[in-house]
């Protein structure tokens, strides 16, 4: 089982980007999706979380009302809409498969996820 996102690139501040995560391979899932990015000389960071049918959407504060997260299963496939983009919105992003977790209505980041992509880079300067 793995996971492939795709999508990432250049684009100015205030812009768009969506990045999709392909899973694939033998599974009893569906799994949850989590996205997470890593800047530059800083630790990975959570941001944003979808359930495997969708039912809980977790967003991390610093992306609330401006990254959605959705899914179709169909295609085994996750997207991760970005509007709004800022130069701190810079970093590679990965998807991973496995489960949100929560404790005490936080969420727990990476605790849970256990297949990993290998990033795409986004980029957002003018």
């Amino acid at each position: 089982f793995q996971v492939v996102e795709s999508g990432g690139g250049l684009v100015q501040p205030g812009g768009s980007l969506t990045l999709s995560c392909v899973a694939s391979g033998v599974t009893t899932g569906p799994y949850a999706i989590g996205w997470f990015r890593q800047a530059p000389g800083k630790e990975r960071e959570g941001v944003s979380c979808i359930s495997g049918y969708g039912g809980t959407i977790i967003y991390a504060d610093s992306v609330k009302g401006r990254f959605t997260t959705f899914r179709e299963n169909a295609n085994n496939t996750a997207w991760l809409s970005m509007s709004n983009l800022k130069p701190e919105d810079t970093a590679v992003y990965y998807c991973a498969a496995g489960a949100c977790i929560r404790s005490d209505g936080i969420w727990l980041g990476s605790t849970g996820m256990h297949s990993w992509g290998k990033g795409t880079l986004v980029t957002v300067s003018s």
